[in-house]
């Protein structure tokens, strides 16, 4: 009997890179963000993306940021972290002590959410918006709720 391969990927290469695909769906032009969220026997629950509501044609919002709220992306587009939880189809207490990866450090918003959903572990790959009021808000969610969180880099 052949010997088995040994240079397999990690379970965080894979859901990472499961949370990459993901972000390629985004039609934003400037931040694609992919979320992957896992339960603790290594399957996937669900994924998301960064985009507009399903029920919107994102051909008809603007893309680009904008002082006027009525003509700014961030008023339309739902982050990839809220996506994922939502559409999960089973029972939120699937979700009880699970992973999200993210290919970026979650807002406080998306904090929150995953927090309330049953999350205990975010990976993240990017945290652009370091020290930034947003992510220490998230930081301190994420801490004083008892959630870790740790920064994965895929290289395949």
């Amino acid at each position: 009997m052949p010997d088995k391969r040994d240079n397999v990927i990690t379970w965080d290469q894979f859901f990472m890179g499961v949370a990459i695909a993901a972000s390629q769906r985004s039609k934003d032009p400037h931040t694609q963000v992919g979320a992957c969220i896992a339960d603790t026997n290594h399957r996937i629950l669900s994924v998301g993306y960064n985009g507009t509501p399903s029920a919107l044609n994102d051909d008809d919002f603007p893309w680009g940021a904008s002082d006027d709220p009525l003509h700014d992306k961030h008023s339309y587009v739902v982050h990839a972290e809220a996506n994922a939880v939502l559409n999960y189809r089973g029972s939120l207490k699937d979700m009880d002590g699970a992973s999200a990866y993210v290919t970026l450090f979650p807002c406080h918003e998306c904090a929150k959410i995953l927090v309330q959903a049953g999350i205990r572990e975010v990976v993240y790959q990017d945290n652009k918006y370091e020290g930034t009021i947003d992510n220490q808000i998230a930081m301190r969610i994420f801490d004083d709720c008892g959630v870790s969180y740790r920064q994965v880099k895929t290289t395949y």
